[in-house]
């Protein structure tokens, strides 16, 4: 099933029941706080499994005349009702330790009847039983729907709570509490659904009668109370109430209701006259009630009391996003059969649809007649000259909720004149599929007979303004347009950046590369494969390093760029200087310390994740490195390294390609001489994985896609879909 499928539901079912669900998480917000209030109060008892029945029988007989009955309400309050020696019958808390009185009986309190009434059944009796019933039921499917939502977002269930890409704080947050409290909402919800079933007496209850032998019973040998048997191994903590013997008839007795049964205790000699233990669904209802309402545990009253304000955060941030996703949407001010330009979206959260909404407002600006819509919506366009597709990728390389239909769509729609087109691609590379669905987007337009490439398919990383603008620059120099983009909207500072040290730093070597690494100031987890996002000019603008973790250090190999905003920053640090930046989880990049062959390939720079995977195979386990540079002493900076660790056996063996070099060949050759001991990592469940530039990638998977084909008889696409090949490109 799609992810826009489950999200309309998710969204279907909360917008239909938001008022009662909002209605009964603040009254169910208000009664968590009745077990609290009950505990704070001073007659409510503590360690009741600590006293005995027949203590408490024995030290009320003691003080009254006559004990009528005793209660255990809310396993809190030990309630006895009481005649003392003037006679008036009382109804008073009881010390069981004591058998005295600390306080007369209160009525319930009225403002939490009154709210109890309101959470139960909006004081509509039946009806507004069902309704509420409804409600939970309702929230149960949010909080299921959700959870597909989250594994869908993850990629798998095995990563459902692992970290979670930060895009934008309200759905960050959606997604992280979310998933904190799935398990007390559905709780809530269940109990909720199975509270209203009992009260509509969905559930068959088995009539219970005790049956006693009054022939028999028996008033010899007469013992005293506190020497009956059964009231010995009965702690109060497992009693609900207790009925005393109204005279010294032989026929009356005492009757003991506990929480699994009920039992006929004979007044004179303490024997069980009669027992029946409780019907099974009583025991449900009593564990529904504990956990709905609280009343047992005051820790987990305030868990539901945090589970009631979370619900109510999701009602809120839930509504937030989809208003936020709405108003990207912008009204045209041509109609589809009149434009001449056509900006398609294609957004999973709303945020690239604010790069083509100002991309589509800036051809209006400047006087074209442009149409935009999301990628859906794609049609025959009859006065079309440009289509621009601005679009993100969702999941595992799928299109966003609203370019779902795109593809088929334009196999559909075929258009009557030539047209140019050009995409840009938006993503992050915190995951595997970067710009997926941009790249297969621009694979089936081209295909078409009267589209038009107008410049080479372009990829934003994590919704760099300069990337865009770059791209936006060169679009309208050669279409003639002079463009001036409002991106004021899309800008996103950087939030809770991290301090890193500069501990050690080289010189730029053959090729202008040179390393650099960094000291967490705080600790910090991370792995080799994860990204270093840095801000050179302390602004918006972003540039993200692949991370190599080498003796905790965070150490980056760059190659510095003569205008390179990012490499020039990097190279002009000095040692002890610190700057601020944020490390990104990059699990899909991750080394497996359970493969047992893992093949690492790169070229340039690319090779500064691997040294730290390298160093992370503690169990020595298979792996081969393959990379390219151009010079024999391009390599030198990571050579004294890469020895240290094929000595440690950390490393089995070195493959090196020189471009300028000897033989002058790249690492695609070197894998091509050695095809079939890749295809036998592969098939032997092993782990190949590509990191450097996304020209070196592209030719390393065209072989190993006739690797696969020629050697394995299975597509490429297995194997990245069984996470065997991982790659990390620029």
């Amino acid at each position: 099933m799609t992810i826009s499928i489950w999200r309309y539901s998710h969204l279907a079912l909360a917008v239909s029941s938001f008022l009662f669900i909002l209605l009964a998480s603040i009254t169910g917000l208000i009664l968590a706080f009745e077990p609290v209030s009950d505990s704070l109060k001073p007659y409510a008892l503590r360690n009741l499994d600590q006293i005995t029945l027949a203590e408490t029988i024995a030290n009320a007989q003691k003080n009254y005349d006559e004990v009528i009955e005793i209660k255990i309400e809310k396993n809190r309050f030990v309630q006895a009702n009481v005649i003392p020696e003037d006679g008036q019958s009382l109804k008073i808390y009881l010390d069981p330790k004591t058998g005295k009185s600390i306080g007369n009986a209160e009525n319930d309190n009225e403002f939490f009847q009154f709210v109890t009434t309101l959470h139960r059944s909006l004081f509509l009796h039946g009806l507004g039983r069902f309704f509420m019933g409804l409600t939970a039921f309702l929230l149960f499917l949010i909080a299921l729907t959700g959870s597909i939502l989250v594994i869908k977002r993850q990629r798998k269930l095995s990563k459902f709570f692992s970290k979670v890409v930060r895009e934008n704080g309200f759905q960050f947050y959606h997604v992280i509490f979310g998933r904190l409290w799935l398990i007390p909402i559905l709780i809530i919800s269940v109990t909720g659904v199975f509270l209203t079933f009992n009260e509509f007496e969905v559930f068959e209850k088995p009539e219970t009668k005790l049956q006693i032998d009054y022939d028999n019973v028996k008033s010899e040998p007469k013992i005293k109370i506190h020497e009956f048997g059964t009231f010995q191994k009965t702690k109060l903590s497992d009693v609900v109430s207790v009925e005393f013997p109204f005279s010294d008839d032989i026929e009356d007795a005492f009757t003991v209701k506990l929480h699994d049964r009920e039992i006929i205790v004979n007044q004179f000699t303490g024997e069980i006259l009669a027992e029946n233990l409780s019907p099974s669904i009583k025991n449900y209802v009593d564990l529904s009630l504990d956990l709905h309402t609280g009343r047992a545990n005051i820790i987990w009253a305030l868990v539901l009391a945090v589970a009631s304000i979370n619900i109510l955060f999701f009602i809120y941030s839930g509504f937030a996003m989809t208003l936020k996703r709405r108003s990207a949407k912008t009204r045209n001010k041509f109609k589809a059969e009149q434009a001449e330009f056509i900006v398609l979206a294609g957004s999973e959260n709303g945020s690239t649809m604010r790069f083509a909404k100002a991309f589509h407002e800036s051809l209006l600006k400047k006087g074209q007649s442009s149409f935009f819509a999301e990628l859906n919506d794609y049609q025959t366009f009859e006065s079309a000259k440009h289509i621009i597709v601005i679009t993100a990728t969702y999941g595992n390389g799928e299109a966003p909720t609203n370019a779902k239909k795109a593809l088929a769509a334009i196999e559909k729609h075929t258009q009557t004149q030539p047209v140019h087109f050009s995409i840009v691609g938006f993503g992050s590379h915190a995951y595997p599929d970067f710009c997926q669905f941009a790249y297969d987007l621009y694979n089936r337009m081209s295909l078409e007979e009267n589209l038009n490439a107008f410049l080479e398919i372009r990829t934003v990383n994590d919704k760099s303004i300069e990337a865009f603008s770059e791209w936006a620059s060169e679009w309208s120099n050669k279409a003639g347009i002079d463009l001036e983009l409002d991106l004021e909207s899309a800008k996103a500072k950087p939030k809770k950046l991290q301090k890193f040290r500069v501990v050690e730093k080289t010189e730029c070597e053959i090729d202008g590369s040179f390393l650099v690494k960094f000291e967490p100031k705080k600790k910090k987890a991370f792995r080799s494969g994860d990204l270093l996002n840095v801000y050179p000019a302390n602004d918006h603008r972003e540039r993200q390093y692949s991370v190599g973790k080498v003796a905790n250090l965070v150490q980056l190999s760059i190659k510095r760029h003569e205008f390179g905003l990012g490499s020039t920053f990097l190279y002009d640090l000095e040692i002890e200087q610190t700057i601020e930046a944020r490390i990104v989880a990059n699990d899909p990049f991750h080394f497996d310390p359970n493969a047992k062959q893992t093949v690492l390939i790169s070229n340039g720079t690319g090779i500064a994740p691997f040294l730290g995977m390298i160093d992370e195979n503690d169990a020595k386990h298979e792996c081969h490195l393959y990379c390219g540079f151009r010079e024999k002493r391009s390599f030198e900076p990571y050579r004294a390294f890469i020895d240290k660790q094929t000595a440690k056996r950390k490393l089995t063996r070195l493959h090196l390609a020189y471009s300028r070099h000897g033989e002058k060949q790249y690492v695609k050759d070197l894998l091509e001489k050695d095809s079939g001991f890749v295809a036998s990592v592969l098939k032997n469940n092993g782990n190949v994985m590509i990191c450097g530039s996304l020209a070196m990638q592209n030719n390393v998977l065209e072989l190993l896609s006739k690797i696969c084909e020629s050697e394995l008889k299975k597509p490429l696409s297995h194997f990245q879909a069984n996470g065997q090949i991982k790659m990390d490109c620029y």
